[in-house]
């Protein structure tokens, strides 16, 4: 049961909030103004309580999970949802090295229809993909990425965080237009019509992006496909976002796309302690170009370029040792068991790679 006494602090925030001071006594009009505030003030303090009932509670995410497909439909694809499964395990036990806490809570997911590409998490480590994801990506690496960072903001509690600020202010407005009244109900029933416009702010999104570099690179998965991913973005859709809508690619308060593929790609840089750039399309090791990849018919030149860095950057991670040569096995280039490059038509040939690699790492 709400306690309104444990909440008074909130309450008088609230009051403060509209511009009254509590110790001017009120004429009847202000009464009547002041008394909708506080019943909005109470409103709001049960809504958190409400969606803190969703967001950490078995039923309660149980609840949403099965009203947001109700809501969005679901795509039973035996291929796609195997697909799904297998980047979602993985993905979970990455995260699991990094934030051990989602062992409490395993995320529930599945396809809707919507063509858009998109991904969204809710409350409660509920998760809805979009059918478009697949036609837009074609690696698991770059599908694991977007599914990485919404799991981000599921473990940093982002998504409870955008609604504690956005349903308590639509419900400000409709108590004090209805000059006051008890708390609404904030169930999965509600909470499901904010599955994909729950503001999340700039600082959230930048957090969440770099834990799913972390992920990621606690998964088998190429750790170049973080930049990849807005590589292929910005290709099909230019920095702006106005032309399709999304979540993660809010154009209004969201870093933009060549940002965050710039950001991956020092990250990517690091990662490999700092032997291995990529720009423009230009892989380079020792600030030497290694290779300038082709475009094939799936993939830019400068999406592959990330790939490739991604590779190389999981080898020179590993620190100061004895290089090893480059060799040439089944048409890849490998450093030790690390793949590196598989040729497409216009690139230099795998041996012609190799012998560049070796080259470079002397």
């Amino acid at each position: 049961m709400f306690n309104v006494k444990k909440n008074l602090a909130k309450i008088i925030i609230t009051c403060l909030a509209a511009g009254m001071p509590l110790a001017t006594m009120p004429s009847q009009a202000d009464a009547s103004v002041l008394g909708s505030v506080i019943a909005a003030g109470i409103q709001m303090a049960e809504t958190n309580h409400q969606l803190s009932q969703l967001n950490d509670t078995e039923e309660g995410r149980q609840a949403l999970f099965q009203e947001m497909k109700n809501k969005q439909g679901v795509n039973n694809d035996p291929y796609l949802n195997s697909r799904v499964d297998t980047i979602m395990a993985n993905l979970s036990a990455g995260v699991a090295k990094v934030d051990p806490s989602i062992n409490d809570m395993p995320y529930n997911y599945y396809i809707n229809p919507d063509t858009s590409f998109n991904a969204a998490c809710s409350l409660g480590h509920n998760m809805t993909i979009n059918t478009g994801i697949f036609d837009l990506l074609v690696t698991d690496d770059e599908i694991a990425v977007v599914l990485g960072h919404e799991m981000a903001h599921g473990q940093k509690n982002h998504v409870l965080k955008g609604y504690q600020q956005q349903i308590p202010v639509t419900l400000l407005g409709t108590a004090a237009a209805a000059g006051g009244g008890t708390a609404a109900a904030i169930g999965a029933s509600v909470a499901v019509n904010y599955i994909d416009s729950v503001h999340i702010t700039k600082p959230q999104e930048r957090e969440a992006d770099k834990l799913a570099f972390e992920y990621i690179a606690n998964t088998s998965y190429n750790i170049g496909a973080t930049a990849a991913v807005w590589q292929k973005v910005i290709e099909k859709y230019g920095e702006s976002t106005s032309s399709f809508a999304g979540e993660i690619f809010n154009p209004s308060d969201h870093p933009g796309h060549e940002e965050r593929r710039d950001t991956y790609a020092k990250q990517i840089s690091e990662y490999s302690n700092k032997v291995v750039t990529v720009a423009n399309g230009v892989v380079k090791i020792h600030g030497k170009e290694f290779v300038a990849p082709a475009s094939t018919a799936s993939m830019s030149g400068a999406e592959r370029s990330y790939f490739v860095a991604g590779n190389l950057a999981r080898y020179y991670h590993k620190g100061t040792r004895n290089i090893a040569q480059a060799y040439v096995q089944n048409g890849t280039v490998y450093l030790e068991d690390q793949a590196i490059m598989t040729p497409a038509a216009g690139d230099l040939s795998a041996q012609e790679l190799a012998d560049r690699l070796n080259a470079l790492q002397k």
